[in-house]
């Protein structure tokens, strides 16, 4: 019977897949580098394949890296759950987590507020940020676990919801009768943007980005200051915004996908926690707030 695979090894593996460096990796494993590389050469000469391609100080997988990483996660994540099944102790640490502030405004005060309640020696470390920033962070090793809106990029994350997407302007507002017809949104980079200009611009709709803004809190405002409309996903919408119907002849918009991602060591204990707690607790949210339908 061939003998298992190191599970250290692969710790060491995924942790370059991660962040693309071998000098970064070692870091975050707790090892020297030429520790790492010769962990590398052993797991390779292991499989007879080689797993990762170095251009200059960029570091990236092959076809056999790729998929050597998607099992190589899958048995940490099981190796951290037996871990977890034989550990009696009290679950303690802190997380360094990053959510978009589109759904910070519903996540924070309401999702976060009760895990803290439920696991007060669990300290939370929060950014608010968009989704490309908190994947760049990510990589980084900035966070140990992020929200991010998928589309951003697909080869990442865990989906776990998906919400319609809404054209919003302010109840009792005008906006909506100006021409050509203002629209609040993110940047460029921003992949709900680029589906809804990519909508207007099929529909022949005259239009105009009339504010542009990262911060989700700052379109918000223009949508409820009349300054503009704009698209919002079911939880990020507010009480003062009005849902606008299908008589007003705006394109149908791309749901909106919300998916997970972690670090590769961010598996078991109080990990698990928080992640399984973000999903159960999304999955279980209610409409979005109360708003009503445009006249």
């Amino acid at each position: 019977m061939a003998a298992p695979l190191d599970l250290d090894q692969l710790q060491s593996f995924c942790a370059i897949a991660d962040c693309g460096s071998f000098t970064e990796a070692a870091r975050r494993v707790n090892k020297t580098q030429s520790a790492v590389s010769m962990q590398i050469k052993r797991l390779e000469e292991r499989l007879g394949q080689t797993l990762l391609t170095r251009d200059g100080r960029s570091v990236s997988l092959t076809h056999h890296g790729e998929v050597l990483y998607e099992r190589a996660r899958k048995m940490l994540r099981t190796n951290a759950e037996i871990l977890d099944h034989f550990n009696d102790s009290d679950l303690a640490g802190s997380i360094r987590f990053g959510v978009p502030d589109d759904y910070a405004v519903r996540l924070l005060p309401v999702i976060l507020s009760s895990f803290q309640r439920t696991h007060p020696r669990i300290a939370v470390d929060v950014s608010c940020m968009a989704s490309e920033e908190l994947l760049n962070g990510m990589k980084a090793g900035r966070y140990d676990l992020i929200v991010f809106t998928q589309g951003t990029d697909h080869n990442f994350g865990e989906l776990f919801r998906t919400e319609k997407m809404f054209w919003v302007a302010s109840h009792g507002g005008r906006a909506l009768a100006n021409e050509p017809l203002g629209i609040a949104c993110g940047p460029n980079c921003c992949i709900w943007r680029k589906d809804a200009m990519e909508q207007l611009d099929r529909s022949g709709l005259d239009y105009r980005v009339a504010y542009t803004s990262s911060n989700a809190t700052a379109i918000s405002s223009a949508v409820l200051s009349d300054l503009a409309i704009g698209f919002l996903p079911e939880s990020a919408l507010q009480p003062g915004m009005r849902v606008i119907g299908d008589e007003y002849g705006l394109p149908r918009l791309a749901d909106a996908q919300i998916a997970l991602t972690r670090a590769s060591h961010a598996y078991g204990g109080i990990y698990d926690a928080l992640a399984n707690h973000i999903v159960q607790s999304m999955g279980n949210l209610e409409g979005a707030a109360q708003v009503e339908a445009a006249e």
